[in-house]
């Protein structure tokens, strides 16, 4: 391509600082470096994890920062080193990297890569490039990168280790929410929880991820699946992708996991927090049976001050563990989902309830804020 090696001016949404809106501008993105790729962006959607990073609260926020991390696009170029891509693939990139050599990659017991480095703030990770540098810059101030990511620019670089290649059928529009959503909800039952056929599991929140999160159940063939929202609109749903009962805490007379409790006889064997924060937290783990049940933590909220969980619940044979991209090894597996959605057997059409030109990107953020979009797909 004619680009190669040139610096590319192109469209991006910058957040300049907290708690303002993003602004569209013009961006330099430079060629990609050593062991790296440009990559022109087709289709991206939005996270709550975008939106953490705005938020006041937020301890060890970056600005002037290009967000962004569930996206899928086209190879434009690659950096000296790279051999597993070349110009005009078709990939996913990913915030969660396979370097295929460090003690966690070679684990067949996780998906963390060594390449990570701030496991308190993995937010603040992968800001900049590996050299320690941008390759953004606007209006000559260099702009931070997001989770390696920093999908809301029509052009971005990325390591190749934080890249998924697909095949050339790939509808990107879709398989862009294998970059966070889907991935996270599913993995989370199959690959964390490993929920087992004729188990009940109970999914709290019915975003994205909590919708992924049922298929996941359903597809592990769980035998009753509860579902707890408070918008009682999402139920329609969530039902039809396999809920068997849906609980809105708002038209209950006592807390949401005694409900629970007395509906199962004890407790889920499975439950799984795809909201985040204590309250929800603490609602998930009461919600499990003693002797064996799991809670899996998937959603964050920030400034959040933790859970308090004593001794005795968990000598009470209960388990309570979390999960980050649901598990999966980025680069080997991403690809193999993305055959399965092209193959039927993943509804990721199901996810997608607004599909928007890129500089709406503001008013994706007001429908997820307003709890009125599960995902919105935002197309350059």
């Amino acid at each position: 391509m004619g680009t190669k090696g040139k610096i590319i001016k192109c469209k991006a949404a910058i957040a300049w600082e907290a708690n303002k809106p993003l602004s569209i501008e013009e961006v330099e993105v430079a060629p990609p470096k050593d062991h790296e790729v440009r990559i022109q962006i087709i289709a991206t959607a939005l996270c709550h994890s975008d939106a953490h990073i705005l938020h006041p609260q937020f301890e060890g926020g970056f600005f002037p920062v290009i967000l962004g991390h569930e996206a899928a696009g086209i190879v434009e170029s690659v950096g000296p080193g790279v051999t597993n891509f070349k110009p005009g693939d078709k990939v996913i990139p990913l915030y969660a990297p396979q370097c295929g050599k460090c003690k966690f990659c070679l684990s067949p017991r996780t998906n963390f890569c060594g390449k990570l480095k701030h496991f308190k703030n993995p937010m603040g990770d992968q800001k900049l490039m590996e050299d320690g540098t941008s390759r953004f810059t606007c209006k000559g101030k260099p702009i931070y990168h997001f989770m390696g990511t920093s999908t809301f620019s029509q052009y971005t670089v990325v390591s190749d280790v934080n890249l998924a290649k697909l095949d050339d059928d790939a509808n990107l529009e879709r398989v862009c929410l294998l970059g966070c959503a889907f991935s996270t909800g599913y993995g989370a039952v199959i690959n964390n929880a490993k929920v087992t056929p004729g188990s009940t599991c109970a999914i709290f929140g019915l975003g994205g991820v909590g919708l992924s999160t049922v298929m996941g159940c359903k597809a592990s063939g769980a035998s009753r699946i509860i579902v707890i929202d408070i918008n009682s609109e999402k139920f329609t749903k969530a039902k039809a992708l396999g809920a068997t009962d849906c609980l809105n805490p708002k038209d209950l007379d006592k807390p949401i996991q005694e409900v629970i409790v007395e509906m199962t006889n004890g407790g889920v064997d499975f439950a799984f927090e795809c909201v985040g924060g204590a309250k929800i937290m603490r609602a998930a783990l009461d919600s499990v049976t003693v002797g064996w049940g799991v809670c899996t933590i998937i959603g964050v909220n920030v400034g959040d001050n933790g859970l308090n969980v004593s001794a005795v619940e968990l000598l009470m044979g209960r388990t309570l563990t979390g999960t980050s991209f649901g598990g999966w090894k980025g680069v080997t597996s991403v690809p193999k989902l993305a055959a399965d959605y092209k193959n039927k057997k993943l509804d990721l059409d199901a996810l997608v309830s607004h599909t928007l030109p890129f500089d709406k990107v503001n008013e994706a953020f007001d429908l997820m804020y307003q709890g009125k979009s599960i995902r919105t797909v935002l197309l350059f």
